[in-house]
């Protein structure tokens, strides 16, 4: 076993101020920071170009020879990836097919100037895809007239429905990049990984539930809002006898085979030199299948039909849609930021979270003037991307070359393609969001208040709707974090015998705790919300209540000198004498309270009363055992102005009752702040903060030594001895 020996002073916070000296750092000011923010130059002009397009960084050192012929393979794959899922994904959005190949294209140019990541495949993810449905289906829905919006008129139903989906995506993108402008990367913070597992997983049963219709070939209209999944269900299930099926077969046949050999792909992806594009080759069947034997007239098959040209957005759209935008920019750029992260930490490059804002917002912006709907990125086609061999962008170039060849030259050999097949296709994708509900055992074994978060994000979302969903996710995931601050887990520490350290007296059995000593922990910052709870903690630690104790001695006090002033109590070698017979009454003067809650004062009499002795004339009081506590503040990382004056008030009832407070491991932060707060005065004294917990204790153990002038703290027989010599000083001696 390793040993270490230390011998140094024993310090308080003063002792060891006044030793070393600080360095005086000076603090910006904001003018400061102002001024440096605005202030330009040539390094800061390369540095703001190299920041604004990053790709201009990583083409510096593109590497042609190793990285060109990668970039070409994982861009033709993940560009037919792209298409599918494009074509795919546009039936969730409540689109016509063709629009997502528009998302695959558009965003994929512009994020290639703009991105930080190297390895994620921007265009259409599918959980995005059903929030911008959501939007499109309030607005003009299948049954009824749409709402009354300017620029409508003259507008075919699917052309309204493209045109909502792009004034809300052009919203979202001006939302991104204005918080992408404002440097606030930080708020995707607040949406922790539980609560996205949640959000994702019932978004999943919402797409699986979409896909439904264009499973079983049946017309059910779109519905938003809370309780639409159900009533979705209801639509389905009163006409299931109208099923196509046709649809049905064909649906069940690509889930199979899909399953299997995407099964197959990740069981030999390491033998596999690139995955079998199982969706691509079953899309290609499905469409000469449906050409040959005319699917469309002779099995009322619906099918992708031709492709639509591009639109501009409806400006005045933008005032219905702006609650829906931004959970949807949110959402948007979280998802893309998680992956992107994976990668980066993998192939071992920076991303910016600022700088990725500004891309996706940029993109999206760009994107919905040419009709394209809400882009972000989707995991499974970022991973074939990377694991194909991508290394840079230029991938991602190339698969947006391969989606604008297939818009512009062969788009219509997929014109036969039935709905079914790519419904069929994103249901076999949902089996990664489909199987998070397996965390649930997980966390509820591990960490109940994330399960908590997981459930009720995940119920919420199929209830409400995702977009309350994910604020109603968002507000229990903040009010766990105030739960756990509010009442933090408070302990008592002791002495593990033989060392300097300083356990949870609950959890250890060898432990050595002084008489009259108690150490208190409280592990988190201590602010106006659990300020009460931490004195409510501080007295159940000490076994009594001091401003009580306080009372009750004052009270005593104002008994004894009374019956002084009547001469029933006089004073004699063996101290106070009760020199009357008859009963004694407590005083009940409650005229004057603020008195009772001052220090006692024995300044009028004979005899200073000790408390914990038998009191005369039967007084009762009750029995204060501690006569110091250890306060271990190491967790301790803020206090607020309430938290200071609670505490203040605190430490003065303890005080004012002979327990002598000690501070440790207090933040150099926190001391500033107490200082320029004033908080130190005659009775809380700057001296009561120590640097370590064991400074504190050996300190007090030389003020109540326990038995002789050394007072060992720990046995010999343990691997530390810890001895408080004459000159006071430390010594921690290690034995074999």
């Amino acid at each position: 076993m390793k040993q270490y020996v230390v011998a140094r002073p024993l310090y308080s916070e003063d002792a060891f101020t006044d030793e070393h000296e600080k360095i005086h750092r000076h603090h910006k000011t904001l003018r400061h920071h102002v001024k440096q923010y605005f202030t330009c130059d040539l390094k800061r002009a390369k540095n703001a170009a190299l920041s604004l397009l990053p790709f201009i960084g990583w083409m510096r050192i593109y590497q042609l020879k190793e990285w060109l012929l990668s970039d070409i393979v994982s861009g033709v794959s993940t560009g037919l990836v792209a298409v599918l899922q494009g074509l795919a994904y546009s039936l969730l959005a409540s689109l016509p097919p063709w629009y997502g190949l528009f998302t695959a294209f558009f965003p994929v140019i512009i994020y290639f100037f703009l991105g930080t990541s190297r390895h994620i495949s921007v265009g259409a993810f599918p959980v995005l895809s059903l929030m911008v449905g959501a939007v499109v289906t309030r607005l003009v829905p299948d049954e009824g007239p749409p709402v009354n919006i300017t620029g409508f008129e003259g507008l075919t139903s699917d052309e309204q429905r493209v045109m909502v989906a792009a004034s809300v995506t052009f919203l979202m993108g001006i939302m991104q990049l204005a918080m992408g402008l404002l440097q606030v990367g930080f708020i995707v913070m607040y949406l922790s990984d539980t609560l996205v597992s949640g959000f994702t997983t019932a978004a999943a049963i919402h797409i699986l539930v979409s896909q439904l219709k264009f499973v079983l070939g049946l017309v059910v209209p779109g519905l938003s809002g809370p309780l639409s999944i159900i009533y979705t269900l209801e639509k389905i299930f009163v006409q299931i006898e109208k099923t196509n099926v046709c649809d049905l077969v064909t649906s069940i046949l690509i889930m199979v085979v899909v399953f299997i050999v995407k099964e197959i792909n990740d069981r030999y992806k390491a033998k596999l030199p690139v995955p079998i594009p199982i969706e691509v080759i079953m899309t290609v069947i499905a469409c000469g299948v449906s050409y040959a034997f005319n699917f469309r007239v002779i099995y009322k098959v619906d099918v992708v039909g031709r492709i639509p040209s591009p639109m501009a957005p409806n400006m005045q759209i933008f005032g219905q849609t702006a609650v829906e935008a931004f959970p949807m920019a949110i959402v948007g750029f979280a998802v893309a930021f998680s992956v992107a992260k994976v990668y980066s930490v993998k192939h071992d490059y920076i991303i910016d979270g600022n700088q990725e804002l500004i891309a996706f917002g940029a993109s999206n912006i760009i994107g919905a003037a040419f009709k394209s709907f809400a882009a972000s990125t989707a995991l499974s086609r970022s991973a074939v991307q990377e694991s194909t061999g991508g290394k840079t962008q230029i991938a991602g170039l190339l698969s947006a070359l391969i989606v604008m060849v297939v818009t512009l030259a062969i788009g219509f050999l997929l014109e036969p393609l039935p709905k079914s097949v790519l419904g069929a296709v994103v249901i076999v994708n949902l089996k990664g969001m489909l199987m998070q509900i397996r965390e649930v055992p997980y966390l509820w074994r591990r960490d109940r208040p994330d399960c908590v978060v997981w459930v009720v994000t995940c119920l919420a979302s199929i209830l409400l709707g995702l977009d309350l969903g994910l604020a109603v996710g968002l507000g229990i995931e903040l009010l766990t974090v105030v739960f756990r601050a509010q009442f933090p887990r408070c302990s008592v520490l002791a002495n593990i015998t033989g060392t300097d350290i300083y356990k949870d007296r609950k959890d250890y059995m060898s432990i050595y705790e002084p008489e009259g000593v108690k150490i208190f922990r409280i592990p988190s910052p201590i602010f106006f919300a659990n300020i009460d709870f931490f004195r409510g903690k501080l007295v159940e630690a000490v076994g009594f209540n001091p401003l009580r104790v306080l009372r009750k001695r004052n009270k005593a006090l104002r008994t004894i000198r009374k019956l002084l002033k009547k001469g029933e109590l006089q004073m004699t070698s063996k101290g106070l004498l009760l020199t009357s017979s008859g009963p004694i009454e407590e005083s009940e003067d409650e005229s004057n309270m603020e008195e009772l809650d001052q220090p006692t004062d024995f300044k009028d009499l004979p005899v200073q009363v000790n408390w914990n002795s038998e009191l005369p004339a039967n007084i009762q009081v009750p029995r204060v055992d501690v006569h110091s506590l250890i306060l271990d503040f190491s967790a301790v990382s803020f206090l607020d102005i309430s938290a200071l004056k609670g505490l203040k008030a605190a430490l003065k009832e303890l005080i004012r009752v002979e327990v002598e407070v000690y501070i440790v491991a207090c933040d150099e932060y926190i001391l500033e702040k107490l200082h320029s707060c004033k908080f130190f005065d005659d009775e809380v004294k700057s001296s009561m903060f120590f640097l370590t917990l064991h400074d504190a204790m050996l300190h007090i153990l030389e003020k109540h030594p326990v038995n002789s002038e050394n007072t060992k703290v720990c046995e010999k027989s343990s691997t530390i001895k810890m001895i408080i010599n004459k000159n006071n000083s430390c010594n921690v001696a290690t034995h074999v």
